[in-house]
């Protein structure tokens, strides 16, 4: 029996967290924003401003492509590191391999060498966003596979889960503050405003880089990780994975879940900035109270989640995201009696509890189901698990990015705003749908197959 992982190991590994949460939020809050930017964002055309059909954005087919390439290459990740003998540990090995590329790719995306060219400009984002998701892949995919090595019960997975919740708040946070950097270092250093984004994702990019190599240097997987390698090919692998009902439905749910949530984190600036008029650093303000106040709730996601069950908790989150999507639809409205800045208020309000629960209990929910198909085929296949999760959640992100950038085409500016406030009824549409599935989901059936499975090997164990 492996020893628990001990407080400042779990933190040095909840460190990794807040090092690839502070890259992604970057990606995915900013690339739009950055690269088809609104009117006074003060930002340049960098690329060809394309619609296919219409409607289809150039930049939503490239995110698109990205998030498609990570999809797919994720259950070969995961594949190849479940199959790892890696010394050092066959999910560390990857971590290490993908750290620095991560962070370089994300800098590259938004520091094309010729701002003037705007063809050579599309090339050089089709690129680095394509490769940016391969590296992120190798150390994320590796890193939540650790969460059902680490921890040995429930229990453990739960606390697991919730500290790297909390690293994964910190990364977003400072991952929001780059609106109020970008003109700290605008004023700093004299430089133009384009540089000044590009200067502020440099610097975010080291902080970054150092949280992904703690838990690769401080933490021994060998010690504290019960996983061991599998044999299983890849396609065997994928085909146990899904023939596992219980985990197809929590990941529809989940597919869907990425689909709005992608929509509302890629929305909220031109929410703030379009729909209440507000300024950039009032959406740092905002991102701030926001995460903030679901930091507060994590202590009582983690205590009723025990003793209530997980689902239970999602649920109730779910009702409540849909009512936020759906007052985002006529924020700004004159009808609304609150003043522009109260309604910003009440919506981050009404997120506070959903974040924190689905910033801890969805991987969860994905080690109890690693540990149940461990406990019935006695192969230890975590990775592919978190693989298979991550290629929903990346195939959500794909679709929300389509669908975000498609709709833009119908006014994202202030006063002709219908494609922002179609972007939130959408969000409204998938988190209902990703509610249907997730009430399918049985998760007392899968905890008490995996408690029954334990007692059964602990018997033969005695005898």
């Amino acid at each position: 029996m492996k020893p628990k992982l001990p407080l400042k190991r779990a933190i040095a590994y909840a460190t990794g967290q807040l090092g690839w949460a502070l890259v992604i939020g970057i990606i995915i809050n900013y690339l739009v924003y950055f690269y088809l930017p609104p009117g006074g964002a003060g930002l340049p055309r960098l690329i060809p401003e394309v619609y296919f059909f219409g409607f289809i954005s150039i930049i939503g087919l490239i995110t698109m492509g990205g998030r498609l390439l990570d999809a797919v290459t994720d259950p070969w990740i995961a594949s190849l590191s479940d199959r790892s003998g890696a010394r050092m540990g066959r999910r560390k090995a990857f971590m290490a391999a993908g750290g620095l590329p991560m962070v370089v790719l994300m800098f590259l995306v938004f520091n094309p060498p010729h701002a003037e060219s705007i063809s050579f400009n599309l090339v050089w984002l089709s690129v680095s966003v394509l490769l940016f998701y391969i590296a992120f892949t190798s150390y994320n995919v590796p890193y939540t596979a650790l969460v059902a090595e680490l921890g040995h019960n429930p229990q453990e997975r739960l606390n697991l889960c919730t500290y790297i919740s909390v690293t994964y708040f910190l990364g977003t946070v400072i991952a929001a503050q780059a609106p109020v950097l970008f003109g700290i270092v605008e004023d700093m250093f004299g430089l133009s405003r384009v540089e000044a984004v590009q200067t502020t994702f440099g610097l975010l990019g080291l902080v970054a880089l150092v949280c992904l190599y703690v838990p690769v240097f401080l933490v021994d997987e060998n010690k504290y990780s019960a996983g061991e390698p599998s044999s299983t090919p890849l396609l065997e692998s994928l085909r146990l994975t899904f023939r596992s009902r219980q985990f197809v439905i929590f990941a529809l749910s989940d597919l869907v879940y990425w689909i709005f949530m992608t929509i509302l984190q890629t929305g909220l600036i031109y929410y703030v900035t379009v729909l209440l008029r507000q300024p950039e650093d009032f959406y740092s303000f905002l991102f701030i109270l926001m995460m903030g106040g679901s930091f507060i709730c994590y202590p009582l996601v983690n205590l009723v989640a025990k003793k209530t069950g997980k689902k239970p908790v999602l649920l109730f989150s779910l009702a409540l995201f849909s009512l936020a999507l759906l007052l985002t639809t006529q924020a700004g409205l004159d009808w609304i009696p609150l003043p522009l800045a109260m309604q910003g208020y009440v919506l981050v309000f009404l997120a506070f509890f959903p974040l924190a629960a689905y910033g801890i209990l969805p991987n969860a929910i994905v080690a109890d189901l690693a540990e149940n198909d461990s406990l019935r085929t006695g192969s230890h296949r975590e990775a592919i698990y978190f693989g298979a999760r991550n290629f929903m959640m990346k195939l959500g992100q794909m679709i929300a990015m389509l669908v975000f950038t498609s709709l833009l085409v119908f006014g994202r500016d202030v006063g002709d705003d219908l494609g922002v406030r179609l972007t939130s009824l959408a969000g409204v549409a998938f988190c209902i749908l990703s509610l249907v599935f997730l009430y399918l989901y049985k998760e007392k059936r899968v905890l008490a197959e995996s408690a029954r499975l334990k007692e059964e090997a602990g018997e033969r164990h005695d005898i």
